[in-house]
């Protein structure tokens, strides 16, 4: 383990209505801020898989005062210095700022099978992400919240309140990050998802033909059909997205908005009572790619967490 200091500097952008490009009132931060790691991971729910894992520690940590969660997928491409989303330099920035409660952030890789995690594998993607990232089993959410973030609470105190919590990542991590605040809402009430494969990448076909494993695109079926959870979800997704053999991505995003739209719509037309879910969404013009989400960060964290008392 180690811990490492970065500098960076960061723009804020405001969300804009055409795209996710800087806003003409985008501020500076020079900050330097504290990421622990890489630890590594090896799950029970996945033998034979290990991952890195990696902390960043809010300015001012005080273990006597939990401070929020964000728990990011992809980690090493979320933590890189020089890449589209710089998820630890954008929550400094906000914390720092005072614009942002206090958060601990944990960044995650998918699993990879070996006994350690290669060092050669830079910003690719582990070769156990498919099977983690796009099942709609319960088995990403019992690594999750049995083994990771118990070896997180070991070092780090953070919030239980799932209002305080939020899960996020992008393409395939945003999925997965739904799957598990979808699953577990007593343990994750936020989601952030970035151009997110809501599509049939998890679908496996038995040799007649029949589904033996289902994908993604089933999510909006299921949430018209399911009880709504008390989820607070921001959706970025580019109209240049991806259109392959596992659907349409920028279409798959409309249907998950529509499909909670129109939950929400009917538990008020039928006077229910309970959660509704709290849905924000962007679309951008972009591609598959991390650039519009993380051009977007800033104002998708601002919204998540717009009823917390923000830094002091």
């Amino acid at each position: 383990m180690r811990t490492i200091l970065f500098t960076a500097t960061l723009a804020l952008a405001s969300v804009g209505s055409a795209g996710a490009t800087p806003a003409a009132d985008a501020r500076s931060a020079a900050t330097a801020f504290r990421l622990e790691g890489p630890f590594e991971l090896h799950s029970r729910v996945y033998p034979g898989t290990v991952r890195r894992y990696w902390v960043y520690v809010p300015l001012h940590y005080d273990r006597t005062k939990p401070p929020n969660l964000l728990l990011f997928q992809d980690g090493q491409r979320a933590t890189n210095p020089t890449g589209s989303l710089r998820v630890p330099a954008v929550l400094d920035a906000l914390i720092r700022d005072g614009t942002l409660p206090p958060t601990l952030g944990v960044f995650v890789t998918p699993g990879h099978r070996a006994a350690t995690y290669p060092t050669d594998l830079g910003m690719q993607n582990p070769d156990h992400r498919v099977e983690e990232y796009d099942s709609l089993s319960d088995d990403y959410a019992r690594m999750t919240l049995d083994e990771l973030l118990p070896a997180v609470a070991r070092r780090w105190r953070f919030a239980d309140d799932p209002r305080r919590r939020a899960i996020g990542g992008t393409s395939s991590g945003a999925i997965a990050s739904w799957t598990v605040a979808w699953r577990h809402p007593e343990a994750f009430g936020n989601v952030l998802s970035f151009i997110g494969s809501y599509t049939s990448i998890g679908l496996r076909l038995g040799s007649d033909g029949a589904p033996v494993a289902l994908g993604g695109d089933l999510y909006p079926g299921l949430i018209r059909k399911s009880a709504i959870r008390p989820i607070r979800v921001f959706f970025q997704d580019g109209s240049a997205d991806l259109d392959n053999e596992h659907g349409n991505w920028f279409l798959a995003n409309q249907q998950m908005v529509k499909a909670l739209a129109w939950a929400n719509a009917l538990a008020e037309e039928q006077h229910r009572p309970g959660p509704r879910y709290d849905v924000r969404y962007q679309w951008t013009a972009g591609g598959h790619s991390d650039a519009d989400g993380g051009a977007l960060l800033p104002e998708a964290l601002r919204w998540l967490w717009r009823d917390q008392p923000a830094a002091r």
